[in-house]
């Protein structure tokens, strides 16, 4: 499971999983996507960047090193523990050695409009998209359509997991369904977020650059794969509880493979940078 339930003031997050995922989001985001984003910035102008549902500030704290020119942060969060942690937690300096300042926003990034991005430069975010619906996507491409926006670490769905079980497609699927549930009145998109993302960018003229980010976790990654495996299985069991006796066991297997070193997983995110035409 991506997200484990808050430890904190409502957010959805727990400050604990964030820290304990970063360096796999780190290994996985697609710096490809950033190469090509570096090519469409002011060389020298100073940046005005945006970070929605910022977390911890782990998108800050790798891409604020990858672009040049002074930058000026603005962390977006509901969560009044992950603004601080964030806004002290960001590098002071960019790529050449420029000064990286930040501010925090406590506020639902859900109700963002264009005139509230006005000034910026670019738009980030990590691990937000398959957490909304189909109309907050619509209104975030809305609010979004006139600057880049670079959208880290959207759950595909798929995972491959060495060695196989027979219960890995049926764990798989309740999880899927489960991450497209209706949760309080909102129909989450799920592992369905990154495809509809590209539409409606693509529908508002911007060119849309896609790149497979997967997590790739092993041995080195043990207590990062254990807690997502808990994750994972509780959220399949969540949308479907005929499973969870066969699932115990299978959690079980799982876990004692992973403490072994023997357990594998990919674990399959997409990036999308978006473009707006003209940039």
């Amino acid at each position: 499971m991506e997200r484990l339930e808050a430890t904190g003031s409502g957010s959805g997050f727990s400050v604990e999983w964030l820290r304990l995922r970063e360096s796999a989001d780190a290994a996985a985001r697609a710096g490809e996507l950033v190469d090509l984003l570096r090519t469409r910035l002011p060389s020298r102008a100073p940046l005005v960047i945006r970070d929605l549902g910022c977390g911890t500030g782990a998108m800050g704290r790798w891409l604020a090193r990858r672009l040049p020119c002074p930058q000026r942060w603005i962390l977006h969060d509901r969560d009044p523990v992950l603004l601080t942690h964030a806004s002290e937690n960001l590098p002071a300096t960019g790529m050449g050695g420029e000064p990286v300042t930040v501010e925090t926003e406590r506020r639902d990034i859900t109700q963002l409009h264009a005139d509230d991005l006005a000034d910026t430069s670019l738009v980030t975010a990590s691990a937000l998209l398959d957490l909304l619906t189909a109309d907050e996507v619509t209104a975030l491409a809305d609010a979004c359509a006139e600057h880049p926006t670079l959208l880290a670490l959207s759950v595909e769905g798929r995972v491959e997991l060495t060695p196989p079980d027979p219960l890995d497609g049926e764990i798989e699927a309740a999880f899927n369904a489960h991450q497209r549930r209706t949760a309080e009145g909102r129909d989450l998109l799920g592992p369905d977020a990154v495809d509809f993302a590209a539409g409606e960018f693509e529908r508002r003229g911007a060119v849309v650059h896609r790149h497979a980010s997967p997590w790739r976790l092993g041995a080195a990654e043990a207590p990062l794969l254990a807690e997502w495996l808990r994750g994972w299985v509780a959220a399949a069991c969540a949308h479907q509880p005929g499973l969870t006796a066969a699932a115990e066991s299978y959690l079980d297997r799982r876990l004692a493979e992973c403490a072994d070193g023997a357990l594998r997983a990919v674990i399959h995110h997409g990036d999308l940078l978006a473009l707006p035409a003209g940039v």
